[in-house]
């Protein structure tokens, strides 16, 4: 089961939170895994430098931090991911909004999945995969972009 919470931010009008869940459960599925437990939280920089601090004593501002529960091959946990901060990256490397949002949803779903992002080999699999969900599940419109 997913689900989606906001704390203090709306949910871009691009979203459909039913095909959103419908996409991260097809992901969760098609990498071998049973989807469990799964929410996906929006946010703010501020709520997410916070939870940096607290969890993770990073003192930076992040998209996305991943809490995994996962007992394989079901997946759990908590997704959290700032909004401001996407917005940001998708400025910054001229891609569609709506682009960059997916990524950063599937880049969290990923690494509950067991896909890592720390070494350079790891890096390119999870960037593979994103850009795999991302053609899969997300309009043409927005990836000619």
């Amino acid at each position: 089961m997913t689900t989606i919470i906001n704390l203090g931010v709306k949910l871009p009008s691009f979203v459909s939170k039913k095909d959103l869940k419908q996409a991260v459960k097809d992901l969760v599925l098609n990498e071998g895994k049973t989807l469990k437990d799964l929410s996906l939280v929006f946010t703010d920089d501020d709520y997410l430098l916070e939870v940096n601090k607290q969890y993770l004593n990073h003192d930076y501002f992040t998209d996305v931090i991943t809490f995994d529960y996962s007992d394989f091959p079901g997946v759990s946990g908590d997704v959290m991911i700032s909004l401001d901060r996407v917005k940001d990256n998708a400025l910054s490397m001229n891609l569609a909004y709506e682009h960059e949002f997916y990524r950063v949803v599937f880049h969290g779903v990923l690494h509950l999945c067991g896909y890592k992002d720390k070494e350079k080999e790891d890096v390119m699999v999870m960037r593979e995969k994103e850009d795999f969900y991302i053609h899969r599940f997300v309009s043409r419109e927005t990836n000619s972009n």
